[in-house]
């Protein structure tokens, strides 16, 4: 069973960067697309940005394109979200998914999540 563990969270000032990373461990990390995803307070859960397992194709939703980053080391097992120029409305709780593609990496298996908060 796949185990994910997320950390690089904490408090910065809008306009800062924080980098993320995901430690996979239980499966052949290397085979999988990954993910991560965003709540906050009140909001559903939103897609963020997903990798595919070869790390060649990226998919970010519109609101962090140009700003985050994912990359992958499959060497490592990790999975970073490099996110640079935060805003308060990126303030959330960050989940990392593996799923067997960027297709489905919704129905994947999630981490625990790391807690972002952005002030102003």
């Amino acid at each position: 069973q796949v185990q994910l563990v997320e950390s690089g969270g904490g408090l910065v000032q809008a306009g800062g960067s924080l980098r993320l990373s995901c430690a996979a461990s239980g499966h052949t990390f290397s085979t999988y697309a990954m993910g991560w995803f965003r709540q906050a307070p009140g909001k559903e859960r939103e897609f963020v940005a997903a990798i595919s397992w070869g790390g060649s194709r990226t998919v970010y939703v519109d609101s962090v394109k140009g700003r985050f980053t994912i990359s992958r080391d499959n060497a490592k097992n990790t999975v970073y979200l490099q996110m640079n120029s935060l805003k308060p409305e990126d303030t959330a709780h960050y989940y990392c998914v593996v799923s067997s593609s960027i297709a489905t990496i919704s129905e994947g298996s999630w981490g625990q999540g790391t807690q972002i908060t952005v002030s102003s």
